[in-house]
């Protein structure tokens, strides 16, 4: 089911707001706004959402089999992956970055945020449909910037990426995490490209790029040869 409102501050505070005051949400509810007031990304960070792209919310309700639920951004992350094949065609450059970026031609076209109460999961997802948001340190995409023969929607688009992350969930659950993180391995860029890894109390970390753990850390590779694993920061290819 997906709900439109015109406006809103943010489709995530909205169901984080609904499940608290006791509404039943059922899993593959999907609330989206036309326009939001106040989206925000991973950290804290504004999400510029001007209207024609995708803004919209969905809920996971966690079962006591599930994988470790942070694991849940990697859900989000393929299946913004496979959208963009979907949209862009098959030979799209479209890569995956740790934890939940997607670039298509190196440039950022979604953003991802992850948030839980109690025995839920809110996840959001932001996509550049029509317009891809100048940000000071990095570049930005859309999809009809990077195929300009596509001319779908906001709704169309999530329409699509629905099912993708309703199929991308039922791996997660059925395959379990180890399958999730193989394919995010696979898309992501390849063992050895230089990252920069900005750690809240340690600063920049230069390292590469050496795969991922289990529980989907990301093992960076020092200069010295020595392995880094990392579970919380904000990465960039060097």
């Amino acid at each position: 089911m997906i709900e439109v409102v015109e406006e809103t501050a943010s489709t995530n505070a909205d169901l984080v707001r609904r499940l608290g005051a006791g509404e039943g949400l059922a899993e593959g509810f999907w609330l989206r706004a036309v326009r939001q007031s106040a989206g925000r990304g991973r950290r804290g960070r504004e999400w510029s959402s001007p209207e024609g792209n995708l803004y919209a919310s969905t809920v996971v309700a966690l079962r006591a089999d599930d994988p470790w639920v942070h694991t849940l951004a990697f859900v989000a992350a393929l299946s913004v992956h496979d959208l963009m094949l979907s949209q862009l065609g098959g030979g799209a450059d479209c890569q995956l970055k740790w934890p939940n970026d997607v670039l298509v031609g190196g440039a950022k076209i979604c953003g991802i945020l992850l948030e839980r109460r109690g025995d839920h999961v809110i996840v959001g997802i932001g996509v550049n449909v029509v317009t891809a948001p100048e940000l000071a340190d990095r570049a930005t995409t859309s999809v009809h910037k990077a195929n300009p023969d596509n001319h779908s929607d906001a709704h169309t688009v999530l329409g699509d990426l629905a099912d993708r992350f309703a199929a991308r969930l039922a791996q997660w659950r059925m395959e379990g995490l180890a399958s999730t993180l193989a394919d995010w391995t696979r898309h992501a860029h390849p063992p050895g490209t230089p990252l920069l890894v900005t750690l809240d109390e340690e600063g920049l970390l230069p390292g590469a790029f050496a795969g991922l753990d289990p529980d989907g850390a990301l093992r960076l590779r020092l200069a010295d040869g020595s392995l880094r694993v990392v579970h919380a920061g904000d990465v960039s290819l060097a």
